[in-house]
């Protein structure tokens, strides 16, 4: 049988202050039906080491952040309160895009034998996109919540969820994944 979990990605505030307010509550709504589904939720962020050693310059997307940036005093880089774990919910910190970047989340998926990965988060053309293609490369089974996705792009978010996701997966709703789960 089918071993699910929810991994609720870049939740954090700096993220957060480049997509509408809107998406918070959907994000919300998403942890809310993983939670009340027994739904095992891994949330992932990005945490760089102070003055970003991890970060060569020649990375376009990490190589040019200000070095206070993601790191672990910075106070942007913490989970926003409404998204933040419970109980004995897994923390996973990654240095790159894909969730997967930097740390031991593939062994502790495979630890509690879960295949099949849902995934909310921003960006959509960053994270999500990233993870999605490299879950489905490792041979989980991707579901991408498309409501609990957000990108600064509406129409790369739009066109990923469209065209893209449902090539390596199944792109569905927030309800209609809740629903499956009673």
């Amino acid at each position: 049988m089918s071993r699910t979990a929810l991994l609720s990605m870049d939740l954090q505030l700096n993220h957060l202050s480049h997509v509408p307010a809107s998406y918070l509550p959907s994000a919300v709504r998403a942890l809310e039906a993983a939670r009340a589904g027994g739904v095992p939720v891994v949330h992932v962020a990005l945490r760089l080491r102070a003055g970003h050693v991890d970060a060569h310059p020649r990375n376009k997307v990490f190589g040019s952040l200000p070095s206070h940036l993601f790191t672990a005093d910075d106070p942007g880089a913490a989970l926003h309160p409404d998204v933040a774990p419970l109980g004995d919910e897994i923390v996973v910190h990654k240095n790159r895009v894909s969730a997967f970047a930097g740390n031991n989340l593939r062994q502790l998926l495979t630890a509690q034998d879960i295949d099949h990965l849902v995934l909310a988060g921003i960006a959509t053309g960053g994270i999500v996109l990233s993870t999605a293609l490299q879950a489905a490369d490792l041979d989980y089974r991707v579901t991408v919540l498309s409501d609990a996705c957000a990108d600064p792009d509406p129409g790369l978010h739009e066109t990923l969820v469209a065209k893209v996701f449902p090539r390596r997966g199944h792109v569905t709703t927030i309800k209609e994944w809740s629903d499956s789960l009673t």
